[in-house]
């Protein structure tokens, strides 16, 4: 301070022409530069005297780095994009974007241009998953307790995931879809952390794009299940642990920063499938948290389903109605695979056509761009062709659950 003073009543020269004050004026600006230089040299500098920004708490943090650590925008490649950073560092030659592939790997949610033409959805299933996304996005309104997971669960190949797809198609829903091989990491934490993160990307797409959303995880219990004497990892309950505090707080979720009162998340509807939820904690599905429909589609649904699947090939619904007949208690992907089982004959012809299987990899993969390949020509799809095909589907499934040469390996295996 005293050399604040000394410097402010610095001595003006005798001279009293102005080019005399000025030097004198300047003199002083440099000594006060010089003084305040040296005193930050042994402190830290700061912006402004009176700027906030930089105030301490306790414990030494200042006010920049409790916004970084409260932030909720995890991502650490936001710099990179035009118009977050000078136009002098994004330049032209590579982009407006430094990271060519930034938009692929942020996009997780699913869209489904590949469902192309007029499947047919079971109106029980349609009821039991239109009534749950519907009942929380209304849950703010609704005078009830409204279970946040929707589990579905059913004999394997049952269409229970193409259904669900297929509704979100219908009702124009962007979901975020999992699967159990996600469910498991080399790091602990890491699978329970992703579905916070997961969960809050489906929010975002509410909140910033307008559209419907949801989390769908397939075959959850082949991922959480607990089968014989399979061990028990950490992420296994901490995905469990997860998924219950979402049910019970779906609003406020963390991916690791502090908490604030203003960070809100969009509810979004959980929807699981799987084949058997008796293997999964018990209070991770009960009542409250997890609305449960076991999905058995009848004889109508089925006919229904495999007619529209048929029905472009020129398959008539009494020809449907046989094939199902003559293979009863099938799974729907059954006779999905009647149909793909029928063009065996004719890719053979093709890979004649192209040189043989000698040829099929330089013919395919190292063709020049003006080359063609030989046009495919699709069979022509019959009952005969479908039965042929059903019966060797059926040989086959026999064939594994009679010959078990598993028994043959492991002569001590229990039976």
């Amino acid at each position: 301070m005293a050399k604040l003073l000394s410097a402010s009543f610095l001595p003006i020269p005798n001279s009293k022409s102005r080019l005399g004050y000025e030097d004198a004026e300047r003199e002083r600006g440099q000594l006060r530069v010089r003084i305040r230089c040296s005193e930050n040299e042994k402190g830290e500098k700061r912006l402004s005297q009176q700027s906030s920004w930089e105030a301490k708490d306790a414990e030494g943090r200042d006010y920049l780095y409790r916004l970084g650590k409260e932030a909720d925008n995890m991502n650490i490649a936001v710099g990179q994009r035009a118009g977050v950073i000078d136009s002098l560092f994004a330049g032209n030659f590579l982009g407006k974007d430094s990271d060519i592939v930034f938009d692929y790997r942020q996009k997780v949610t699913r869209s489904f241009q590949y469902l192309q033409g007029d499947y047919y959805i079971a109106p029980f299933f349609m009821v039991n998953a239109v009534c749950h996304i519907v009942k929380n996005y209304l849950a703010h309104i609704i005078n009830a307790k409204v279970p946040l997971i929707l589990g579905i669960w059913g004999g394997k190949g049952q269409g229970k995931s193409f259904q669900t797809e297929l509704i979100f198609q219908a009702m124009g829903v962007e979901p975020v879809i999992m699967s159990a091989g996600e469910l498991e990491s080399e790091r602990a934490g890491e699978p329970g952390k992703l579905i916070r993160e997961r969960y809050r990307t489906a929010s975002q797409v509410v909140q910033n794009q307008g559209k419907l959303s949801c989390l769908m995880i397939n075959d959850i219990d082949a991922g959480l299940g607990r089968f014989g004497n399979t061990q028990m990892t950490v992420n296994n309950q901490i995905v469990v642990g997860t998924l219950m505090n979402l049910s019970d707080n779906p609003t406020r979720v963390s991916v690791g920063q502090d908490w604030r009162e203003t960070d809100m998340t969009n509810r979004i509807p959980i929807i699981v499938t799987g084949n058997d939820f008796s293997t999964i904690y018990a209070p991770l599905i009960r009542d409250g948290r997890m609305d449960k429909f076991y999905w058995q589609p009848n004889l109508e649904d089925i006919l229904n389903i495999v007619h529209r699947m048929y029905e472009k090939d020129g398959i008539s619904r009494d020809e449907v109605e046989r094939v199902v007949n003559t293979f009863p208690n099938q799974a729907l992907d059954f006779y999905g695979a009647l149909r793909s089982r029928t063009y065996d004959r004719s890719i053979l012809k093709w890979i004649d056509d192209i040189g043989g299987v000698e040829n099929f990899g330089n013919k395919l993969l190292k063709r020049r761009k003006d080359q063609s390949l030989p046009v495919f020509i699709p069979p022509e799809q019959t009952l005969d062709a479908l039965l042929e095909s059903g019966y060797s589907l059926l040989k086959e499934q026999q064939l594994v659950m009679e010959t078990k040469l598993s028994k043959e390996y492991m002569k001590n295996i229990e039976d």
